[in-house]
């Protein structure tokens, strides 16, 4: 019997910039941090068990290219720089992303104002590669540097009444040109369910490429949410609750036919405008197959095993 491993594409994929950019170190590249992943898969961001979830195996190798830097940072949806592709890489040039506080509160035993040094402070940072998939039907595939969630919300005690986490992202329209139009209800929200929190896939993003993130891509905090169409990944996010009821979330609500909470990569389930069962790689011209929660299904699926996901959610 074939016994499938995860599907998720591993830390030791993770090509130097300066290497992928070079075609001719890249192969020799590609086979040293094979053999460094084979070694000590725990020194390239494994994802360290968590207590909710059985610890993963290492993935299987797989052959995709991380999108360029350009890309990532200079196509990509932040409506709240404005609506074009490049608007936030054209418009969030006097964002600051410090001085930066995130609040936690709700049903937890710790909450807090917390500055974002201290807030950072207790994690080490890790990179991962995951794909992302927009809502869209285009993908990329990018290397974040971040933490799991769920090491927040296990300082934080959430209590019984836990039942979601809500994700606010910051409300500045003197540098965030698109909060001035009315194209969405100000400020950003989104939500998790409590064990998609704590999921060890769930990411708070600080870096990509091994820098910084960028204002145009969700400095300083953001989250990922690698099985999700990209709109459930808050950026800039200011404040995290803890909550008993589904929290409000910004496009299930302005479009509830089109944008559903749980909002799972599901290449059997059209939006109602357009087909999701092919992508268009950012880099690419032909599009591929979309596979269902984005390539994550033997990490996540079990979450789902009640629901029917004929439906859009």
């Amino acid at each position: 019997m074939l016994i499938r491993k995860p599907d998720d594409i591993p830390s030791s994929e993770i090509t130097p910039e300066r290497v992928y950019m070079n075609r001719r170190d890249f192969a020799a590249e590609v086979g040293k941090l094979g053999l460094v992943g084979a070694i000590a898969p725990g020194l390239v961001g494994a994802a360290p068990p968590d207590a909710a979830f059985p610890a993963a195996r290492p993935p299987l190798p797989r052959q995709e290219e991380l999108t360029p830097y350009e890309d990532i940072t200079q196509y990509n949806n932040f409506y709240e720089f404005g609506t074009a592709k490049d608007d936030p890489y054209r418009n969030s040039g006097s964002f600051r992303p410090r001085p930066w506080t995130i609040e936690v509160s709700g049903h937890c035993a710790n909450p807090g104002v917390f500055d974002l040094d201290d807030f950072l402070r207790p994690h080490t940072l890790e990179d991962r590669v995951y794909r992302l998939r927009c809502v869209e039907a285009w993908s990329m595939v990018i290397p974040w540097r971040g933490f799991p969630v769920s090491r927040v919300l296990r300082r934080a005690e959430p209590t019984s009444a836990a039942k979601y986490v809500a994700f606010t992202t910051i409300i500045r329209p003197s540098e965030m040109p698109g909060q001035r139009s009315r194209i969405l209800d100000w400020p950003y929200r989104e939500g998790l369910r409590m064990d998609e929190a704590l999921h060890p896939l769930t990411l708070f993003a600080t870096g990509l490429y091994g820098r910084d993130l960028p204002n145009q891509n969700g400095a300083p905090l953001r989250l990922v949410v690698p099985w999700k169409y990209g709109f459930k990944s808050t950026k800039s996010i200011v404040r995290m609750e803890l909550v008993e009821e589904m929290p409000y979330t910004t496009w299930s609500a302005m479009a509830p036919n089109e944008y559903g909470f749980f909002a799972n990569v599901n290449p059997d389930v059209d939006h109602p405008r357009w087909s999701q069962a092919r992508e268009r790689r950012i880099g690419e011209f032909r599009k591929r197959p979309t596979l269902p929660f984005n390539g994550y299904g033997s990490q996540v699926a079990p979450m789902y095993a009640d629901m029917d996901l004929r439906r859009w959610y």
